[in-house]
């Protein structure tokens, strides 16, 4: 994006006065001005609310430094020039944040001395400001939302980009910004919509970036604008949100953008991996008449029933798989485990035609060990009581599968693979059930062998279950990749079958259902029953689409997870994708792609980032940028995230030609980059700004107006947006959605 005429880093028209107030060398013109150092961090003060905590999401998400403090804390830090500015290494003046983020426009008091600080700092330095959540009136550049205005809920409405957001910070979306209405009884979202203020002051502006109809009106609300003024940058935010809900993610990136001007620290992806697992075996099928799985405890179908019949994949739908991968440009990992075939093999006195289509088409697909036999890797389990438990010994001491017991089943699945020309990668492992990790209640710690066996494999990424586990962690050498399991049962392969189970699970005991969701309110069970013969396509891909697609917004490595059971008979996954893609191209530019990793990669950015957050936690990291310049050190080993416009390069020896700063994404470049050889800190140059058209304004002294407007508007430019409570909650896309459901329980 490109940086305002006037206002770059390292071009400022600013009052001697002011500029020693703030710690700066006196200096009467630009051409004079001696260069200063801004530090890449973020200074966010807090309120407690959910819209600065949205924030501070996405910058931990991305990795960006930040330093928060809670505006109503009685012992925080003053706001002024002593704790913005400091004196670099160099002697030079530091500007300790390259952004600012407020509750709201007005949050420090309305002329107060730290509100006359930060504006002066802001304009002195070409610092840009967020209120995160703002009443809309004159001190902020916009009318009252009143003739025409709009107080109210924003559910199901649809805001749009406009052509100066699109160019400012949110080129990467395709325009359209959809608000959540995922429960009609609850209200989702809430906001201010208001025109732009006419007879600015002479050299002020305000510029939606992101707008909505008026209802009632064809005036265009503003909920995302630029308001400039006093020489410096507030980005007014008139609507509440919190991390989760969909209109927030897709406009979390161009927000952090505008802020940072394009150039931070941090790394962002959307990523779109789908992992089938079980390939190859077969799965026990949903009995519709008993509600319970066939060959569970007290489950017994009818011998040669429908019921009976388990579930596996055939030939024909192994093509459907390869023809759908190359509809959509995007590779399946599949979770094998080659004693499926071999009981085949055994069973049939022939050749497993599964293993052999498979085989012809290998090299479609990626190979994941799943471990051969399906053998449980944690606990030895006591099966003789229901549920099952970890058998112990005399004394008492819980026992586990070895280490070599680990390593044999590991192994023989690797050598079946091999042995059938499956280009498996040895490195990534999804044990089956997850097993060896923990698992709550019977299994509360790892196997103690596991992390010993997974380092004698040479095991880097091991899939995990991000349903009970979100963060990733080492275990071993593995770093484990939390996947996210689609609301599709693992016993079913029909429509009517999936249909079927979803009414037992989500519906109450009166209604026909499994009492789970008898004394529940929440929108996480159904109100009626679905019809088995439309209830699948109308009701249950929208719904587990929508939260898969969410997750897919969150910039989470994870892979999306189903079982082999979803790609044969009715191939019940293939619309759950399909609209999770279609959803997501609806959404986004062709340059912001859902990145379509394998697991040991996926595994790898989870290693960098974690790698990355311990380095920012231990204060290990330094990083600035002087005029054109970016500079970071970190511990030896650790790759620094970047982001910075297209065209920047990161600096190499003398002799050596510059390389890109990352890759493109988003229409900026961001990337991993350790320093080049010989250096202790990575240098990046940043492209030439646009010459500038007019000069800044001259710095304000302490004690003028901050805005003509806000003189003007007395005791009510202290108004602050009031929303309900329900907005801070994140409401739940509906069953299955186990993020939101245990976000809104905190």
């Amino acid at each position: 994006m490109g940086l305002r005429a006037g206002t770059t880093r390292w071009t400022a028209a600013l009052g001697a006065t002011a500029l020693l107030a703030l710690g700066a060398p006196a200096a009467a013109h630009a051409d004079t001005a001696p260069a200063y150092r801004t530090d890449l961090r973020i200074l966010v003060i807090d309120d407690g609310g959910p819209s600065v905590a949205a924030i501070t999401a996405e910058l931990t998400t991305e990795g960006i430094p930040f330093t928060e403090f809670n505006i109503y804390d009685h012992n925080r830090p003053t706001v002024d020039a002593a704790y913005l500015t400091g004196t670099a290494p160099d002697g030079g003046v530091e500007a300790r944040f390259q952004g600012v983020v407020l509750p709201a426009a007005n949050a420090l008091g309305t002329d107060s001395a730290e509100a006359t600080a930060l504006s002066a700092y802001e304009q002195a330095y070409n610092v840009r400001q967020i209120d995160a959540s703002s009443y809309p009136q004159p001190s902020n550049g916009l009318n009252w939302p009143q003739n025409p205005g709009y107080l109210g809920a924003l559910d199901g409405m649809t805001a749009q980009v406009t052509p100066a957001g699109t160019a400012a910070a949110f080129g990467y979306l395709k325009g359209s910004i959809p608000f959540e209405d995922n429960n009609p009884s609850v209200t989702e979202s809430y906001g201010f919509l208001s025109t732009p203020l006419s007879g600015l002051a002479t050299g002020a502006a305000f510029t939606p970036l992101v707008q909505l109809p008026i209802p009632g009106s064809t005036a265009q609300g503003s909920l995302v604008g630029d308001y400039h003024h006093d020489g410096h940058d507030e980005l007014v935010v008139t609507f509440a949100y919190n991390q989760y809900q969909r209109q927030w993610r897709l406009l979390s990136r161009g927000m952090v953008d505008w802020l940072t001007q394009g150039v931070h620290l941090g790394f962002a992806r959307n990523y779109l991996s789908v992992q089938v697992q079980d390939v190859l075996q077969t799965d026990n099928r949903w009995n519709t008449t008993l509600k319970c799985t066939s060959g569970d405890v007290n489950c017994t179908p009818v011998p040669g029933s429908a019921d009976a019949t388990p579930i596996r994949m055939t030939a024909a739908d192994v093509d459907y798989a390869q023809q759908w991968e190359a509809a959509n440009n995007l590779t399946l990992d599949l979770v094998y485990d080659g004693s499926g075939s071999d009981a085949v093999a055994a069973a049939t006195g022939s050749a497993d035609p599964l293993a052999a289509q498979f085989t012809a088409a290998a090299a479609s697909f990626r190979w994941v060990n799943g471990s051969y036999g399906h053998p449980y890797l944690g606990c030895v389990q006591n099966t003789a009581v229901v549920p099952w438990a970890c058998s112990t010994d005399a004394s008492g001491a819980v026992q586990w599968v070895g280490q070599s017991d680990i390593a044999s089943a590991v192994q023989t699945n690797t050598a079946w693979a091999q042995a059938k020309g499956l280009p498996v990668n040895t490195g990534e492992l999804v044990t089956g059930q997850y097993s060896g990790l923990a698992l709550a209640p019977q299994q509360p710690q790892d196997n103690p062998a596991l992390a010993p066996a997974l380092t004698a494999l040479g095991v880097t990424a091991l899939g995990s279950n991000g349903a009970a586990e979100s963060g990733s962690r080492a275990v071993g050498s593995a770093t484990t990749v939390p996947g996210h399991p689609l609301d599709l049962f693992h016993n079913v392969a029909t429509a009517a079958g999936e249909t079927d189970e979803y009414n037992w699970t989500y519906t109450s005991t009166a209604q026909g259902g499994s009492g789970a969701c008898t004394n529940s309110t929440t929108s996480t069970c159904l109100a009626a029953p679905l019809d088995t013969g439309t209830g699948f396509q109308s009701t249950i891909v929208p719904g587990v689409a929508a939260i898969a697609l969410q997750q897919v917004l969150s910039a989470d490595p994870g892979p999306l997870v189903l079982h082999q059971a979803g790609l044969t008979e009715d191939r019940i996954a293939y619309p759950v994708l399909n609209q999770v893609i279609s959803g997501y191209q609806a959404l986004y530019d062709a340059g912001a792609p859902a990145v379509n990793l394998r697991l040991a990669d996926l595994a790898a950015q989870q290693r960098e980032q974690a790698a990355w957050r311990a380095a920012l936690a231990a204060g290990s990291v330094t990083a600035y940028q002087v005029g054109g310049t970016v500079t970071v050190t970190a511990p030896a080993g650790v790759q620094v995230p970047v982001t910075a416009p297209t065209g920047s390069v990161q600096l190499q020896p003398a002799g050596t030609a510059a390389t890109p700063a990352g890759t493109a994404y988003a229409g900026e470049l961001s990337g991993w980059l350790l320093p080049a050889a010989g250096d202790s800190a990575v240098t990046v140059q940043l492209p030439a700004p646009a010459a500038p058209q007019s000069v800044a304004p001259t710095l304000r002294t302490a004690g003028q107006a901050r805005s003509p407007h806000a003189a003007t508007a007395g005791t009510a430019a202290t108004v602050r947006a009031q929303v309900p409570a329900s907005v801070a909650r994140p409401v739940p896309l509906g069953p299955g959605d186990r993020t939101r459901v245990s976000a809104a329980a905190r």
